[in-house]
């Protein structure tokens, strides 16, 4: 049974946060420049002390507030959501899926693109009701209950809160990041119920067969892929290896869990190295304070163990063949070419994006919204 909820972060857990990050204790500066061997001393402590002393977590709390929120019980887990309906009478029930780092608020502009498109520029009949469910053990979305909680689980979980809780039989699923592989292993689980999905980064890698004859796009794209596993997957092989021991550091300072989590709001953006040129810092810092006051960044970490764990991957040959629509953005890191994903997709939409990256529900979300709703338009018969 849904029951209304807002967000309502206890006083005491907010000066708890103001004393630990006036408290942190420094490490010197790297002798290397700006953010090279990591988060930049000197931005961390500017971006610290706008968190302690001009940061207005209330008003953020009151814009969180702003958008319609659940929990409900849902496959033995209590999950958080927003739900808003359309007040127009044919639009169509759409689940948005984000990842991690990130987080609900994410959505906070594109939702009123997709809910009343006529005011962003849109048409009324391409108007959707929305879902954007807290990942479980993210913001105020109990874990997975016990070991096993994967992207492929996950689906599972999101389909029967689609489908039992909310009560609709057909429904398109969108995702980023985590996002895309769950929307990803929605379309192959549950493709009855979906009329197509919408993704704005390839979640499933193909699994094509050793004979196979690459393009040249895709040739190029293969022979990078060790250089930046080296340079930018670090984090991934740490969080899906040995997540329990960083949660320490991280669950107990402040100032740790932003110097982790910015240097990729940094890295994934189309920010030209300015995060802020992107994303801005009120959006970056009720982010970071999410995971903070819920406590939840060990078990959103954790998913990164679980999903290296369940080699749950695409069979050889095998294919979404759920009608996928993708928006392109230019600065996404894990980008590939198009002939890559359609090894892994019924790709029926693509769209090359001018600009964003990312995160492109914060980054870019007219032209987000403008895709889903192109693509939607189509794929909804």
């Amino acid at each position: 049974m849904t029951q209304p909820f807002r967000v309502a972060v206890p006083q005491a857990a907010l000066d708890d946060l103001a004393r630990r990050l006036k408290s942190t204790r420094w490490p010197e500066a790297s002798p290397r420049e700006g953010w090279s061997q990591g988060t930049e001393l000197a931005y961390l402590k500017d971006l610290v002390d706008y968190w302690r002393a001009g940061f207005d977590w209330r008003r953020e709390e009151a814009r969180l507030n702003s958008r319609v929120q659940f929990i409900a019980p849902v496959s033995g887990m209590t999950l958080h959501f927003i739900h808003e309906r359309s007040p127009h009478p044919g639009a169509r029930p759409l689940l948005l899926i984000h990842g991690w780092p990130g987080g609900i608020h994410e959505f906070h502009r594109l939702i009123p693109m997709l809910t009343r498109p006529e005011q962003h520029g849109g048409d009324p009949r391409d108007a959707f009701h929305v879902v954007a469910p807290s990942l479980p053990g993210y913001g105020y979305s109990d874990p997975f209950p016990g070991a096993g909680g994967n992207p492929r689980q996950f689906g599972r979980v999101f389909h029967s809160l689609m489908t039992e809780t909310l009560g609709y039989s057909r429904y398109g699923a969108q995702g980023g990041d985590w996002g895309a592989v769950i929307a990803s292993w929605m379309g192959m689980d549950h493709a009855d119920s979906l009329p197509g999905i919408h993704l704005n980064m390839a979640g499933l890698r193909p699994n094509p067969p050793r004979d196979a004859v690459f393009t040249p796009e895709e040739q190029a794209y293969l022979a990078g892929i060790p250089a930046q596993r080296a340079e930018e997957l670090g984090y991934m092989a740490l969080q899906g290896s040995r997540p329990q021991t960083l949660a320490y550091a991280l669950m107990d300072s402040p100032a740790g869990l932003a110097g982790w989590l910015v240097e990729k709001y940094r890295a994934w953006s189309d920010c030209g190295g300015d995060v802020e040129r992107a994303i801005s810092r009120d959006d970056l810092l009720t982010l970071i304070t999410l995971y903070w006051v819920t406590g939840s960044i060990a078990s959103s970490m954790r998913l990164y163990y679980e999903f290296r764990v369940s080699k749950d991957r695409l069979p050889p040959g095998g294919r979404v063949q759920c009608p996928t629509g993708f928006a392109d953005f230019p600065k996404e890191f894990l980008r590939a070419p198009r002939a890559w994903v359609e090894r892994a997709y019924n790709i029926v939409h693509w769209t090359p994006m001018p600009r964003g990256g990312h995160f492109a529900a914060l980054e870019a979300p007219e032209l987000l919204a403008a895709d889903i709703r192109a693509f939607f338009r189509s794929a909804w018969r």
